[in-house]
């Protein structure tokens, strides 16, 4: 049997927990500037939780949050920034903790509409470029259609580093009924697990979507793996904004989150995903440390 993974939780609320700041439009591309070393810390406090895998925060440095001229004169610092203390902290450790590099949606999250493929790879290439002397793999997190999965892929073709794909779900009450698993884009989730299957990818994940949606997804990707005879690590990390988010961008603000998500309630979802086939499992936004331990304590035993 594989060797479940834990991944860590969602930056921003730790970032906030910790005494940093968070503002519209850096968001926590804010604590880079002025708090790196709660950034550390974050990365730090996930490790001790049980985080095998800890994520840059990469996520908010492009042009969206930080602005054009921002990203160009200053963005190659501040990605490389995010990648050292990530490194600092895993090494830090004592044990082998996994620095996974964030390539995200590079035009908004949840907002498949703006993807833009001739302009894509000249973002892309800059964080790759500054982030790659310190991650140990690529990880293209809350995309919301395959185009931006085969971005990614394009973009680390070459770095002799692993990739995995993360994309977010559709969690509107079709969905969390049971409806057919898909993408926000409108994609189905088999056709982003065929793609995967033929794309390279070391692992398909699924992020930033209702922990009730995950569950059919992780059980879709398995089987066409299975079909296609195909060996690829699955992995989730649900958040816990509360209300439909709908067409609203994850990273606008901060979201409300959900009482009903307890440590003890998030973990009860992720062992769920790892009897159904999932080897990667941690927490997206609004999902912290306390969560992380817990789940790290349960899937451990």
């Amino acid at each position: 049997m594989t060797k479940t993974r834990i991944l860590d939780g969602g930056m921003s609320r730790e970032l906030l927990r910790l005494g940093a700041e968070l503002k519209q439009p850096e968001w926590s591309a804010l604590a880079l500037i002025d708090a790196p070393d709660i950034v550390r810390q974050v990365h730090a406090e996930f490790i001790e939780a049980g985080a095998d895998v800890v994520t840059t925060n990469s996520y908010a440095l492009v042009p969206f949050h930080i602005g054009e001229d921002r990203f160009r004169n200053e963005g190659p610092d501040l990605i490389a920034l995010s990648g050292k203390l990530a490194r600092e902290a895993a090494d830090a450790s004592g044990r082998a903790v996994t620095v996974a590099g964030s390539l995200p949606p590079i035009f908004g999250s949840y907002e498949p509409q703006n993807f833009d493929p001739s302009r894509v790879q000249d973002y892309l290439r800059v964080l790759v470029t500054n982030l790659a002397p310190h991650v140990d793999v690529w990880l293209g997190e809350t995309l919301s259609l395959i185009a931006e999965g085969e971005a990614v892929r394009q973009a680390v073709t070459g770095t002799g580093k692993p990739f995995w794909i993360s994309f977010t779900l559709a969690d509107e009450p079709a969905q969390v009924a049971g409806g057919a698993p898909k993408l926000r884009s409108g994609e189905l989730v088999r056709d982003a697990a065929l793609w995967a299957a033929g794309s390279g990818a070391a692992a398909l994940l699924f992020n930033c979507s209702k922990p009730e949606v995950m569950k059919a997804a992780v059980e879709t990707a398995r089987a066409v793996f299975a079909e296609k005879g195909v060996a690829l690590d699955i992995g989730v990390y649900a958040n816990a904004f509360e209300g439909e988010q709908g067409e609203a961008a994850a990273n606008e603000g901060l979201h409300g989150t959900r009482a009903d998500l307890t440590d003890d309630a998030y973990c009860r979802f992720a062992c769920d995903w790892a009897d159904a086939g999932a080897t990667l499992i941690g927490g997206c936004c609004g999902i912290g440390a306390a969560h992380i331990h817990q789940v790290a304590k349960a899937l451990s035993a």
